[in-house]
């Protein structure tokens, strides 16, 4: 039995080819990518870089000018091919928008309470940054489906303390 048989047979079907949503796709990406290196490029130092090496800045700048050269490609692809296939994808279901907006709200509240910076509870200066940073994670994982509440304690602490130990102590980034 062939697989196109085996598709026809089955119930699943998958979401249909669309073009205007691969070029929305591309677009999108062409200005978060492009919005992403203009941002990367006013980051703040504490010390400019001597000539020839690597600062702060560097590699986000990369990954800025990389990606808008993807998104730029993607775009190109999207307006003069039509649309793949999309047999393989499944078609979105109601609670997959309710995990995305609920992404996004979890992600603004990140945002807003890391912004804080710090703040000053009984007399001591606390960082919000890990704090901010374990509560995006865990959130994210229990939304998304994780329950195991060790693991969870486990990831969520080792991750922030990963990044918090690199870009703010090793990098001396500000964070």
């Amino acid at each position: 039995m062939s697989t196109s048989e085996v598709a026809e047979s089955d119930e699943y079907q998958g979401a249909k080819p669309s073009r205007p949503l691969e070029i929305a796709f591309a677009a999108a990406a062409l200005a978060f990518t492009a919005g992403y290196l203009a941002l990367s490029t006013q980051i703040d130092l504490r010390r400019e870089a001597a000539p020839g090496q690597i600062d702060a800045r560097f590699w986000p700048m990369v990954l800025g000018v990389a990606g808008v050269a993807v998104a730029v490609i993607l775009l190109a692809i999207a307006i003069t091919r039509p649309a793949p296939g999309r047999e393989d994808i499944e078609r979105m279901q109601g609670d997959g928008v309710i995990r995305v907006g609920a992404t996004l709200v979890i992600t603004g509240a990140f945002i807003s309470l890391w912004s804080l910076g710090s703040v000053i509870l009984f007399g001591y200066r606390i960082e919000l940054f890990p704090i901010a940073t374990a509560l995006l994670m865990a959130a994210l994982m229990l939304l998304y489906g994780h329950r195991r509440w060790l693991s969870l304690i486990i990831y969520t602490v080792s991750v922030t303390a990963f990044v918090y130990v690199v870009f703010g102590m090793l990098l001396r980034i500000p964070l």
